[in-house]
């Protein structure tokens, strides 16, 4: 098969994925969206049997993978399944609206109902972007004046989105989180990203621990990813006590972390378990 690989910028997951598909005996082919013109009114311009959506940027991830599905060329992950995972709040209500258990969590529009709104939450409250990874622009809102602040500052923001004001309960995890990746249906390895810091993501200074999961949690990340509509995810869940929730879906994961502290060889299962998919 003739694979391609579509990217922005070049990591360590679309290098491995081109050894993958490689070793598996196929064609890599790399598809660096911003070196090129997407004609969509033209004929397909790419003889490739898949595509794997690699970029960075949500939107050029997004908008390159609509006109590659428009070209009937196979995408994973969809347009569909990027987009809804991108956005936290479509994410949340679709993951709770089919009893996958999540934090209190609660949407506000203006400053006097985001206040009223954790003010029933009970604070401390952690106020998030409804777009965006690495745990960028994530606040926690200690008392009401702390929570002021940080509205105040999101609404003097150019950024539209930042007036949908997402709000979470704070979850007392034990110093921990964990980032499981889901490979259609399957859940072959996870990992603890554990801080001393309220945010425990790797980017932000977390560190990868192999993570051997329950029996019900590996059925929790199996049920999240197949309601987010399967393909090749990244599941990030948290514990409280004997509870465990899901917090957020990654479309396009990163799993450098995964495969150098399980050691099993991540790039391969998803080349295998896709083209396996595929040829159905």
């Amino acid at each position: 098969m003739r694979i391609g690989i579509a990217y922005d910028v070049i990591r360590w997951e679309e290098k491995d994925l081109a050894r993958a598909i490689r070793d598996l005996g196929h064609e890599a082919v790399p598809l660096q969206v911003t070196k090129r013109a997407f004609w969509i009114n033209g004929a397909r311009s790419f003889n490739l049997d898949a595509v794997f959506q690699r970029c960075v940027s949500f939107y050029r991830a997004l908008a390159s993978t609509i006109i590659l599905e428009g070209w009937d060329i196979p995408v994973v992950n969809s347009s569909e399944i990027i987009y809804a995972c991108e956005d936290k709040l479509l994410t949340t209500a679709r993951l709770a609206r089919n009893g996958i258990p999540v934090p209190e969590t609660v949407i506000a529009f203006s400053r006097e109902a985001c206040i009223e709104a954790a003010e029933k939450l009970g604070y401390p409250v952690v106020i998030k972007p409804i777009y965006g990874s690495w745990g960028r622009m994530i606040a926690r809102a200690l008392d009401r004046e702390s929570l002021e602040e940080i509205i105040e500052f999101r609404e003097n923001m150019q950024s539209p989105h930042f007036k949908v004001h997402y709000l979470q309960r704070y979850v007392n995890k034990p110093g921990r989180d964990i980032r499981a990746c889901y490979v259609w249906g399957d859940v072959p390895a996870a990992i603890y990203r554990v801080s001393e810091r309220w945010k425990t993501n790797t980017a932000l200074g977390g560190r990868a621990v192999k993570a051997e999961l329950s029996e019900d949690q590996i059925e929790l990340v199996r049920r999240v990813g197949d309601i987010m509509g399967g393909g090749v995810l990244g599941v990030d869940l948290v514990e409280e006590g004997e509870k465990c929730m899901a917090l957020e879906v990654n479309g396009i994961p990163q799993y450098k972390n995964v495969a150098s502290v399980t050691g099993i060889d991540i790039s391969r299962l998803i080349i295998e378990k896709t083209v396996e998919r595929l040829r159905r």
